[in-house]
């Protein structure tokens, strides 16, 4: 399970472009907590210290205490946007959990037991499918991964997600399939012209997927957060 980082932050006031500006040349960003039936509270984070979670590459999987002068708040990140030039952080969202909250995380997976893999001994490419896999879990166990064993699979085949073991009280967001998390992909060299139009249409297919789950993903964070937080300026 995730511990929760702690992230210092401070109460701000005004709203609108202007005043965000203020902020960022104040060496600081923009952010806003919202959720748990509380009003939105926007606030402002030191610009380095957010800088350094960003770039763990976690950081919309991470839950936080945000420390607002000092009364502490349980959050996670929804969604952060970045100057479409300099690309650096411009606005945060938190997601404020409540007791016994359950959030949609996106869980990375782990591969092991490479060197047990027949089909990777003979040449194949580990071909992945999901890179991380959509669950909903309790905001008190959030798993830092989950594990996928690549023991004995042969060339061709595929691991789905029944073979993985899911940590306790965490439930798949896809629950009308056995979606494939990865394939064993023969060396092109040994692949007939078909298998390898075969091959092509299934990556092509399983990429289809994955964009339609995450652009449903988003339309569903992006709703939440409309109705949460329209009176906040400083996003547009």
């Amino acid at each position: 399970m995730a511990e929760a980082s702690e992230l210092k932050a401070q109460a701000r006031e005004g709203k609108g472009k202007g005043a965000a500006r203020a902020i960022r040349r104040a060496g600081r960003i923009p952010a806003v907590v919202y959720g748990d039936k509380q009003p939105p509270q926007p606030i402002s984070l030191d610009y380095i210290e957010l800088t350094k979670h960003v770039n763990t590459g976690t950081f919309l999987s991470t839950l936080f205490m945000v420390d607002v002068d000092g009364t502490k708040t349980r959050a996670i990140p929804r969604d952060i946007q970045f100057d479409p030039v300099r690309d650096f952080p411009m606005h945060v969202d938190f997601l404020r959990l409540g007791e016994g909250a359950k959030i949609t995380i996106e869980v990375p997976v782990h591969f092991l037991n490479e060197e047990e893999c027949p089909g990777l001994k003979q040449g194949g490419v580990l071909n992945v499918v999901r890179y991380t896999v959509e669950m909903l879990c309790p905001a008190d166990n959030i798993p830092e991964g989950i594990d996928a064993d690549l023991t004995g699979l042969e060339l061709g085949e595929s691991l789905h997600i029944s073979a993985i073991t899911l940590p306790e009280d965490i439930e798949l967001t896809i629950t009308d399939r056995d979606f494939t998390v990865a394939t064993i992909a023969a060396p092109a060299a040994l692949l007939s012209a078909e298998e390898e139009e075969e091959a092509a249409l299934a990556e092509a297919e399983a990429a289809e997927a994955a964009l339609a789950e995450g652009e449903e993903g988003a339309e569903g964070v992006e709703g939440e957060q409309a109705a949460e937080t329209s009176d906040d300026a400083d996003k547009d």
